[in-house]
């Protein structure tokens, strides 16, 4: 678990990833298979809901998120036409419960804080999927104390991330520390 007092003092901004590091990624990933597969019930009234989300939690573990789709539709014969709204749901689904931060990053969060230094959210992935993310995340008032930036965005209009954050935040890059799991 990290601490506060296990990095260096002189450090002004503390720059983190979100899966993983903020918190689970998993516990997204799920909540996202459980909507869609009330969805496919609903719409289908099969596979049932609980028999899929069963499949997709087995896979994810097992297996990873690759491909998971395309494996639940061979296992379960749905239509392939119902990616499109699986993968939408990964941009634009509203969660049916926050997701909670990692065990000690409220903690670290708010020590940070506490002492007067910036926090910043550096992610990789889809802009859109990783900004649903940090909406559904259970902040609280640490929520006004971040700035986000994501890689994606970045490498796309050719910057690095990591100098682009220290120039625009007018510190050297030996003032802040990047914590990336």
């Amino acid at each position: 678990m990290l601490k506060y007092h296990d990095f260096p003092t002189d450090k002004k901004v503390f720059i983190f990833e979100l899966d993983e590091v903020i918190y689970p990624k998993r516990d997204y990933l799920l909540q996202i298979y459980y909507l869609f597969a009330n969805f496919l019930e609903f719409t289908e009234t099969f596979p049932p809901q609980a028999d899929l989300v069963s499949f997709l939690k087995q896979h994810l573990e097992q297996d990873g998120e690759e491909l998971i789709f395309e494996h639940a539709a061979d296992t379960f014969h749905f239509d392939l036409k119902y990616k499109e709204h699986f993968e939408r749901l990964f941009v634009n689904a509203v969660l049916p419960v926050k997701l909670l931060m990692k065990e000690g990053i409220r903690e670290l969060l708010s020590a940070i804080v506490a002492d007067g230094k910036q926090i910043c959210i550096l992610t990789k992935g889809n802009p859109l999927m990783q900004l649903n993310k940090i909406k559904h995340i259970e902040w609280g008032v640490l929520a006004s104390k971040l700035k986000v930036y994501f890689v994606d965005e970045l490498q796309f209009r050719k910057l690095e991330p990591l100098d682009y954050i220290a120039d625009e935040l007018q510190i050297a890059k030996n003032e802040f520390v990047y914590i990336d799991g």
